[in-house]
């Protein structure tokens, strides 16, 4: 083979493999670099949902002040379709719910400044019983992309006898292959350990079965139990080095405003940023009260979640029902949230020189007697002084004190 020979067979595998891996890569890895923030039917909704409905629900997240505090995605939960796919294997929006189609509503979406999400699900059928993507996720990712999909939340029903690693692959896969960045959120209850092996593969994965507006006990459903906020809490400690910009462990969606009391709510908003968690909203924003939307909207609050450093919060000290977790962030600062569990009223007295920070995964280490920082108070929005006085304050049964540690 002559010299040129050799350099047309060259070039010509050097496109066909990079042809290759542009054709087999997963995930678009620019998305999500810091944990989602929108809003996700099924909480209040359920598959009771319909075009009139939810565009209220956008105009609502628009006018509430959402979308001005960071939520982006307006996501669409289980029962927007047809129970068939039509003649061509396509998926259907429900005529009757959506007499305009599905690109219809995503335009409505996204004219309101919005992300717009989809549901779906790995198995055969979905969890309400609607048509799943198994077998049809190139097809499926394809039409979502003409539909202007920006989310697919991608659920684990009905998927006996699949390999969760492979099925998941394949979707990412198909998502690529579509051509429109999407963010993929794998929901597979945390069961195959989604953690060690999708970082690649999504931008965030459940971490834990489904939570329901419960703060402390768990509420059997029969077959299948929905965890509360501290059982889900109990569970992140042990993953939180998987976590980071574009991979985000998800401890399910929020259920602030759906039924807990105004103190719980606000300690499971608070510890979710802490975990640096994706933020999506379950709650009817039509009806929000004050104290949902103080909650929601908390822009020193939210700004924790969003750090740009990524790095998952972590359980620091734990005595007789009150615990602190640390999250540390950009430029050396941190953020420090008091969570009392007990029943009763507690007063915290902590000396912060007493206690240095030594985080091996983020490698953060402060010594209080070395530096000072300024504290922030988070919910009532003031300045308290600084790490070199003792920190005094009482906290309500099941409620929480967020600090920001500032230079």
């Amino acid at each position: 083979m002559n010299p040129q020979s050799i350099k047309r067979s060259l070039f010509a595998a050097l496109f066909f493999i990079a042809a290759s891996t542009s054709l087999f890569a997963q995930k678009f890895e620019e998305l999500a670099q810091t944990p989602p923030m929108g809003w996700n039917s099924w909480n209040t909704f359920q598959t009771n949902i319909d075009e009139p409905l939810l565009k209220g629900m956008v105009d609502t997240y628009v006018s509430s002040g959402m979308r001005d505090a960071g939520y982006t995605y307006f996501v669409l939960d289980d029962g927007w379709m047809a129970m068939e796919r039509d003649k061509d294997g396509n998926l259907v929006a429900d005529p009757k719910k959506f007499p305009n189609g599905m690109k219809a509503f995503a335009d409505y979406v996204h004219s309101k400044g919005l992300k717009f999400g989809i549901y779906n699900c790995a198995g055969t059928k979905t969890c309400a019983g609607y048509p799943g993507t198994r077998g049809y996720e190139y097809q499926d990712a394809r039409l979502y992309a003409s539909w202007g999909v920006d989310y697919l939340k991608f659920d684990w029903c009905n998927s006996e006898g699949i390999n969760a690693r492979e099925a998941y692959t394949t979707m990412s896969k198909a998502i690529r292959a579509a051509g429109r960045p999407m963010i993929f959120s794998l929901c597979e209850w945390g069961q195959n350990q989604p953690w060690k092996w999708a970082s690649g593969v999504g931008q965030l994965w459940r971490s834990t079965g489904d939570i329901w507006a419960g703060f402390e006990k768990n509420l059997s459903k029969g077959s299948w139990t929905a965890l509360s906020v501290l059982t889900i809490l109990d569970k992140q400690d042990s993953i939180r080095q998987y976590a980071g910009p574009g991979h985000w462990n998800d401890p399910d969606m929020l259920e602030v405003g759906n039924g807990m009391k105004y103190n719980e709510d606000k300690a499971h908003f608070s510890l979710w940023c802490m975990l640096a968690a994706p933020l999506m909203a379950g709650n009817d924003l039509r009806k929000m009260s004050d104290e949902t939307k103080s909650i929601l909207t908390n822009k020193e609050v939210i700004a924790i979640d969003q750090d740009a450093l990524g790095i998952e919060g972590f359980r620091f000290y734990s005595f007789d029902g009150l615990e602190i977790f640390i999250k540390p962030l950009a430029n050396n600062e941190l953020a420090v949230c008091f969570l009392n569990r007990s029943n009763h009223p507690q007063t915290v007295t902590y000396n912060w020189k007493d206690h240095a920070v030594n985080d091996a995964i983020s490698k953060t280490n402060i010594d209080f007697n070395k530096t000072t920082y300024k504290l922030r108070d988070l919910w009532a929005k003031k300045d308290l002084g600084t790490t070199d006085k003792v920190f005094r304050q009482v906290i309500g049964a099941d409620d929480v004190v967020m600090v920001r540690l500032g230079k």
